[in-house]
């Protein structure tokens, strides 16, 4: 890693007549944020700001992002299409997803938020795209990876805190495509194999920017950034709706978008209406969610908890406020989300499996993090825990997929998922013969062993069911019990109406 931060170091000192001020590379002043050095020459300045605007008018009319004032209600009246709300239920079947951080960022070997904790300035990380030449990347291979662990979905990181878009931008060339040697789009090949591979796609969008000059006032981040203390927040916000018009209009069917960023300025008018309600005409079916840790705004489809299990704070900054929308739990296998070179506090594949079990138990998906190395390779150690999660899955998959939150809330020893009238009993943490639940719905018609079908004595009682368990592998993760309830009676027809 040394020799990169010198080689980093030495273009950037390169970059500048001795004893001079580093100053970064200022982005255009319009959507674009391309430099100008890249671009079309210098910024205009004065009379010629009227050419600008014009400027500014041709790429808002080419991108499509509309200029006019948002309806401050629109996406309060939002009415999910039944496309949407299909997806919404596909996605709570799925349980199970991918999340991948990846970016130049991955150069430095120090996790995806390098920039900011270095203080790193704009123009010195521009001098590590020339280094990103991931010539190890596979499409298939990743999505591979993530069938084998089970996985339904993945979702990828399009743009990062850094601005880099990982796609091939048309309103910026701070993107993979034109600032590095790969000049390959990764997230069309992502997609694509995706869709060859029977999974869902979702792209994960940065709305915080350490990179784009507009991005103003600064927030509570990417101060030390070097950028110049002038901007406008809501060319910014163009810029933002026009990539994510690129995403949604040009990468065939998103699963949708997973916002992040927001808590950077959380008093900002960020014009959700707006591009919520852009990216819901674009695509009815993708859903929309944002990490900003709140109880979810209108609009949004489904609601998230970074590193966190839903209604938990043991992060710090989560919301305890659970919502009525799908849920989803995010969470990184060691303690990074980007790669991270020293980071070697790997969760076992048993400690995963408990978090899946756990989120499912809270009715929950769990979104599952890796952070491939600069190669362009997923480390071995994340390959390895995620193809045993895999064939744990292969076994208790009925307890997890399709299922939704049990009618016994998450206890001390475990959860309950459940599908249809059967009842899943996970058992996580409990050393005694006999295990009492509360009541159930209705009453039980068998109790099995999951795995092999192992019936199991139980007696039912008002105030509650009690099972007696099998004996206990040590090596066990999980003892998964199956409660087959007797059906509910059908519906009573509705009394003729009188002529």
């Amino acid at each position: 890693m040394r020799w990169l931060v010198r080689r980093v170091e030495a273009r950037a000192t390169r970059r500048r007549p001795a004893g001079e001020r580093l100053r970064a590379r200022e982005p255009r002043r319009a959507l674009s944020g391309r430099s100008p050095a890249r671009a079309h020459g210098p910024r205009v300045q004065g009379r010629a700001a009227d050419a600008g605007a014009l400027l500014l008018a041709a790429l808002i009319l080419a991108t499509g992002v509309t200029v006019t004032a948002p309806s401050a209600s629109a996406q309060n009246r939002y009415e999910p299409t039944p496309a949407n709300r299909a997806a919404r239920a596909w996605f709570q079947d799925a349980r199970f997803g991918l999340f991948i951080h990846w970016g130049i960022y991955s150069l430095l070997q120090d996790g995806e938020w390098v920039m900011n904790n270095r203080g790193i300035r704009s123009g010195e990380y521009e001098t590590l795209a020339p280094e990103f030449n991931p010539a190890h990347f596979d499409a298939a291979a990743w999505v591979s990876l993530a069938k084998a662990a089970g996985m339904r979905y993945i979702t990828v990181t399009a743009k990062h805190h850094d601005g880099f878009a990982m796609f091939d931008s048309q309103v910026s060339d701070w993107d993979i495509v034109e600032r590095t040697p790969y000049r390959r789009d990764v997230i069309r090949e992502l997609a694509e194999e995706c869709r060859r591979q029977g999974l869902r796609f979702f792209v994960y969008y940065s709305q915080l920017d350490w990179h784009h000059p507009d991005y103003f006032p600064r927030g509570q981040t990417g101060q030390a950034a070097g950028r110049p203390e002038t901007g406008d927040f809501n060319r910014y916000l163009d810029y933002m709706d026009a990539q994510l018009r690129e995403l949604f209009t040009n990468y065939g069917e998103l699963g949708g978008v997973w916002f992040d960023g927001m808590w950077d300025r959380p008093d900002a008018d960020w014009r959700l209406e707006r591009t919520y309600r852009m990216l819901h005409e674009l695509q009815p079916a993708a859903l929309v969610g944002s990490n900003h840790h709140k109880a979810p705004f209108p609009g949004e489809d489904f609601q998230m908890f970074e590193q966190d299990l839903p209604g938990e704070n043991t992060s710090g900054f989560n919301t305890t406020t659970v919502g009525a929308l799908p849920l989803e739990t995010c969470a990184t296998m060691n303690d990074s989300w980007g790669y991270h070179l020293g980071d070697r506090n790997f969760k076992s594949t048993a400690q995963i499996v408990r978090l899946l079990v756990n989120a499912a138990g809270r009715n929950a998906n769990l979104l599952l993090n890796v952070g491939p190395m600069p190669t362009g390779e997923i480390q071995q150690e994340f390959q390895a825990r995620l193809r045993e999660v895999g064939q744990w899955l292969a076994r208790f998959g009925e307890s997890i997929y399709g299922t939704r939150g049990g009618p016994v809330p998450p206890r001390s020893w475990g959860v309950t998922t459940q599908s249809g009238n059967r009842v899943y009993v996970h058992v996580l943490d409990w050393a005694d013969d006999d295990l009492s639940l509360p009541p159930l719905p209705r009453r039980v018609r068998a109790a099995s062993v999951l795995f092999n079908g192992a019936a199991l004595p139980f007696r039912e009682a008002p105030s509650g069911v009690t099972i007696t368990l099998p004996p206990r592998n040590p090596d066990d993760v999980d003892l998964v019990v199956a409660l087959d309830l007797v059906p509910a009676a059908p519906a009573a027809p509705a009394p003729p109406r009188r002529p």
